[in-house]
């Protein structure tokens, strides 16, 4: 009570990702911490030159406000049915932006949810670039790779030709046997 009389409560705020032509990528509520005062942290919003923390509503983590290229005071965003929301007079597309992207510093897409429980868009790492790249410096095979057992270069014992055992007709027996040395 003692802060909202003063100015200093938390504002909530709609984080927004990335915006792109039609569509939000939204990552869910947050509070601000309202320093200096709560008009200062109002104005800077309006402005998008707000710097500091932003105290996620989900699982509450604290990030920086530069991973985020909107921070929308509650009242400016409304949601609407079937995924949609009207911000700055005109309506946008939602897409869901899931907690590991949240940290990611490059592109956002958007998807239908893999997993078929939610309805509606998923952001996801935009890895087209990366792809491209790994493709470039992936040398390609030569041509067919054949596998073959560690011996393959050895004889059979049972196909051996006869030069290719003992010498002096003699078979080696299992076990223990005398040396011939003195021979």
């Amino acid at each position: 009570m003692l802060k909202r009389l003063l100015g200093k409560a938390p504002i909530d705020v709609w984080v927004i990702k990335q915006v792109d032509i039609d569509l939000l990528h939204l990552c869910g509520r947050a509070t601000l911490e309202a320093r200096p005062n709560r008009q200062a942290v109002l104005a800077a919003l309006e402005e998008g030159r707000f710097a500091g923390a932003v105290k996620m509503a989900t699982g509450g983590v604290v990030l920086n406000a530069r991973l985020f290229q909107a921070l929308v005071p509650v009242e400016q965003l409304e949601l609407l049915p079937e995924d949609q929301a009207r911000w700055r007079g005109r309506d946008w597309s939602l897409s869901q932006v899931p907690q590991r992207c949240w940290t990611f510093q490059g592109r956002l897409t958007a998807q239908p949810d893999p997993t078929f429980t939610y309805s509606g868009l998923i952001s996801s790492e935009d890895i087209a670039g990366i792809r491209q790249r790994v493709a470039q410096s992936t040398p390609q095979h030569p041509g067919e790779v054949v596998f073959r057992p560690e011996n393959a270069n050895e004889a059979h014992p049972l196909v051996a030709r006869q030069e290719d055992g003992p010498r002096d007709g003699m078979r080696p027996k299992a076990g223990r046997e005398w040396r011939r040395d003195s021979d």
